[in-house]
């Protein structure tokens, strides 16, 4: 079979500023490339150089950006108490969780500035 490595999630936003600020300093994503097309459209690609990436698509005639409940962007941690922490210096809300399935994992979820569902995950 083909052999696969996921390049990257695309998630269109409603404000590319903002969504960069909270993929940055909430996540704590870099910013690898960014660059404009002739017709306005913004794009941002963050994380490290040869690992999968967020793609932000900014679209300044799409503005309404629906997320689908069904879908979660999850991230590893390296401490649930300091992910925690970082949340409330933010003021940003845990929307579900903690949740600890077992001794060996526990997660939980945040909504980035579109609405877009943010599990952050810590494996023991």
């Amino acid at each position: 079979g083909l052999i696969m490595n996921l390049c990257w999630v695309t998630i269109n936003v409603n404000n590319m500023e903002e969504s960069l600020k909270f993929y940055n300093e909430v996540i704590g994503l870099k910013v690898s490339e960014r660059f404009d097309t002739p017709d306005g459209t913004e794009f941002a690609m963050l994380g490290e150089k040869d690992e999968p990436k967020i793609e932000l698509v900014y679209n300044r005639n799409y503005t309404s950006v629906k997320p689908s409940e069904d879908t979660t962007i999850g991230f590893f941690v390296e401490s649930q108490e300091s992910a925690l922490d970082i949340m409330n210096k933010k003021n940003i809300d845990v929307i579900r969780g903690p949740i600890s399935p077992n001794p060996d994992v526990s997660f939980f979820f945040i909504k980035d500035p579109n609405g877009y569902e943010i599990q952050l995950v810590d494996k023991k």
